[in-house]
């Protein structure tokens, strides 16, 4: 196997081309979902869809009217894309595997930087409105009319949680910080205060716990990527560590494309499967929770899984690459290759 994985990465700009590919493919599956299921395009699936159906000589009511330009609009435009990605890997035949590789943990860490501060923000606002709409207070702060649209998860949703998401990214585009250390403060200051309120004053309410599982869960699964680009995550070793320093490339190049993605792409595939799979639906609905007067926030937790997805399948590449490069030379093990 290392023989073969050797003579692989006698090919750098091939694994690399592979590499940009499978990157930019998570960005056009995304966008096609967005597409069909918030925009009511046809999208890539139905194209294809039709496209096998009417090779295989089937009768059947095909795209029509406008369906048929946004289809096509939008497989052009996926693949002028993916072409101009693969030109530049082809330019750049000096780069090495593991630049690629830094620059690939580069992007997924600022998708969770992102994703990190936009939480923060929101999970902080959302808490703010809820307690004031609980204590009656809403009302003489921003008034009866925008009271009434607050009590309102898509009002809230789209004026007050999409532009602290915008915020947030713009904070990742100057902050280097992952913000790990202050999402873990703030979460413990939420407990703390849930415990002080409660034992000490007798007052709970149902969004003090909303907050604490909303930015514990994004803790949780943020982190994941995060953890494995500093081979952090729990291995059960029982052969790995005696293993050769290319060995272990073996392993965890192999483990990255054979297992690693496919975890991936299967949880986006089936989480945004239909407009009732388990991702589409909180998001298309605003769904929030039963308790009333609690946040309004549940519908982000089920982005939390295409965030996780996402930045883990980006690291994984950046993982793979970061491996291979130590069968190219001494020069090249320098990168991110998690061993």
């Amino acid at each position: 196997m290392i023989r073969l994985l050797e003579k692989i990465a006698t090919y750098p700009r091939l694994l690399r081309v592979l590499a940009a590919v499978a990157s930019t493919m998570l960005a056009i599956f995304l966008i096609d979902n967005i597409l069909i299921y918030a925009a009511d395009w046809p999208g890539l699936r139905k194209l294809f869809a039709d496209i096998g159906l009417a090779s295989a000589g089937k009768n059947f009511k095909g795209l029509e009217g406008a369906a048929v330009a946004q289809a096509w609009g939008q497989l052009i435009v996926s693949c002028a894309v993916i072409g101009a990605v693969v030109f530049w890997v082809l330019r750049s035949h000096t780069r090495a595997l593991s630049s690629d590789a830094n620059m690939y943990s580069s992007i997924s860490a600022f998708v969770i930087r992102a994703a990190f501060w936009a939480v923060l923000l929101i999970g902080a606002a959302d808490m703010l409105i809820s307690f004031l709409r609980v204590e009656g207070l809403l009302s003489a702060v921003v008034g009866e009319h925008l009271t009434t649209q607050l009590g309102r998860s898509i009002f809230r949703g789209v004026y007050v949680h999409y532009p602290l998401m915008v915020v947030g990214i713009i904070i990742a585009c100057f902050s280097r910080s992952l913000g790990f250390v202050w999402l873990s403060l703030m979460i413990v200051g939420a407990e703390f205060l849930i415990v002080i309120t409660r034992f000490v004053f007798s007052y709970e309410q149902a969004f003090m716990g909303d907050l604490v599982r909303f930015w514990y869960a994004a803790l949780f699964l943020f982190a994941s990527a995060y953890t494995l680009l500093h081979d952090g995550h729990v291995r059960v070793d029982v052969l790995y560590a005696g293993f050769s320093e290319r060995g272990k490339a073996v392993t965890n190049s192999l483990g990255a494309v054979l297992l690693g993605l496919p975890i991936c792409w299967t949880i986006l595939i089936l989480g945004t499967s239909s407009k009732g799979s388990v991702i589409n639906s909180p998001l298309l609905s605003f769904e929030i929770s039963q308790s009333g007067f609690g946040m309004y926030t549940k519908y982000l937790m089920a982005a939390y899984l295409l965030i996780f997805a996402v930045s883990m399948a980006i690291q994984f590449v950046s993982f793979f690459l970061g491996n291979m490069a130590k069968f190219v030379s001494p020069v090249e093990s320098t990168g991110n290759g998690g061993a």
